[in-house]
């Protein structure tokens, strides 16, 4: 079965069971400048923001993705430690791109500042990187 990217919103209980556990693996790092997961989480929902992706029913990652008037920005990329270099953090880059280029406009990767794994991200999807 492929991996779907969709929007969570609503989330089940289930979801909300699997964006915590997606999260808990996250750097601290990952999480500003929300103070917690569970506030990036709510936020994302809240917003309509939080994509994520899904296989046999249960999420494997998430990031927000915002639209904007010069481009859509993609942040918080986060995959659960245990489904990592599987595919799925690429799929969700190019849903989002995809979803982006609809809305005539091009996808930046957001991070904070001076994260190497966010510049090795960057250079790999051949996306620009915008720092926060």
């Amino acid at each position: 079965m492929p991996i779907v990217v969709e929007t969570v919103n609503p989330p089940s209980a289930q979801d909300r069971l699997d964006l915590a556990k997606i999260y808990a693996d996250a750097p601290v790092w990952l999480l500003a400048p929300y103070p917690s997961a569970q506030a990036l989480i709510d936020s994302g929902i809240d917003g309509g923001r939080l994509i994520a992706g899904r296989f046999n029913d249960r999420l494997l990652g998430a990031a927000l993705l915002t639209p904007g008037a010069d481009c859509w920005r993609l942040s918080h990329l986060c995959v659960r430690s245990i489904t990592r270099q599987r595919g799925v953090a690429r799929r969700l880059l190019d849903e989002a791109r995809r979803l982006a280029l609809a809305a005539g406009q091009p996808l930046h990767l957001a991070a904070p500042k001076d994260h190497l794994e966010c510049q090795a991200l960057a250079a790999r999807s051949g996306l620009p990187l915008d720092s926060y």
